[in-house]
């Protein structure tokens, strides 16, 4: 995953923990990229990769694929994890905005939500234009993304618990909070995540803070981007169904073809 720019902890700074809280979402998407993978016919690159969720199932089944990511702390666990697999990963520490590979790809997926960590529309413009060039002629580019529904919106200024898991090593319960704050005219979102271990007493043992900010980008929005971008054609759907995208409620999955 990308890092922002905060002086404050990001979730990314600590591959191993970052693990641990999406452990309970390890898989919702792979069946999705894995399909992508087998029809691309061709390499495939994971961006960012982060610490191999998508990446390393799809190269233990033989599909040449290699990632790129900003955080060295997530590349450091993702080769950790692949040595434990006996697996040999290509990959680089780069951002969305800089990345340069010396090949070109039949897919490019960005996984969970990533793309959001482009800030600026000349950030959004940059990257696409980079995932065009890294693309092979016919290639696609896959990109999982949303924008906040009203409902989402009302959480502004909110503590709210987002999901309880146990530890998958300790037994202990972590309760994973966020505090949002939104900003509709620049469309960013600030998110202040707290994590609280507790006992199997209830007992607080301790609490994690992270931050992270992220830039939302709508539906027409996002297709004027592609277009900037020097993409042609494009479908942006509603979920990994490629249901029509029709309520704000729903995913942004973007297919974008060169």
């Amino acid at each position: 995953m990308e890092s922002n720019s905060a002086t404050e902890p990001t979730p990314f700074d600590d591959g191993e923990f970052y693990d641990v809280i999406m452990g309970q979402m390890a898989d919702y998407d792979l069946a999705f990229y894995r399909q992508l993978a087998r029809e691309a016919g061709g390499p495939v690159l994971d961006l960012p990769c982060g610490t191999g969720r998508v990446l390393l199932p799809l190269l233990k089944e033989g599909i040449d694929i290699e990632g790129v990511d900003l955080s060295a702390e997530m590349l450091a666990r993702l080769r950790q994890k692949a040595a434990e697999l006996g697996l040999q990963p290509r990959v680089q520490q780069a951002s969305f905005t800089d990345f340069r590979l010396d090949r070109q790809f039949a897919l490019i997926i960005s996984p969970c939500n990533s793309f959001v960590h482009n800030l600026t529309a000349d950030d959004q413009i940059q990257s696409l234009r980079l995932c065009r060039e890294h693309l092979l002629p016919g290639g696609l580019l896959v990109i999982d993304t949303f924008f906040p529904g009203s409902q989402f919106l009302a959480t502004d200024n909110q503590r709210v618990l987002e999901g309880e898991i146990t530890h998958p090593t300790t037994g202990n319960r972590l309760r994973m909070y966020d505090s949002r704050s939104f900003d509709r005219v620049k469309q960013l979102f600030d998110s202040k995540n707290e994590v609280e271990e507790l006992d199997a007493d209830g007992r607080l043992l301790s609490t994690r803070r992270f931050s992270t900010t992220i830039r939302w980008i709508y539906k027409t929005e996002m297709e004027l981007l592609l277009r900037i971008a020097g993409f042609s054609r494009w479908e942006i759907c509603g979920g990994f169904d490629r249901r029509p995208l029709e309520v704000e409620t729903d995913g942004m999955i973007v297919f974008a073809w060169k």
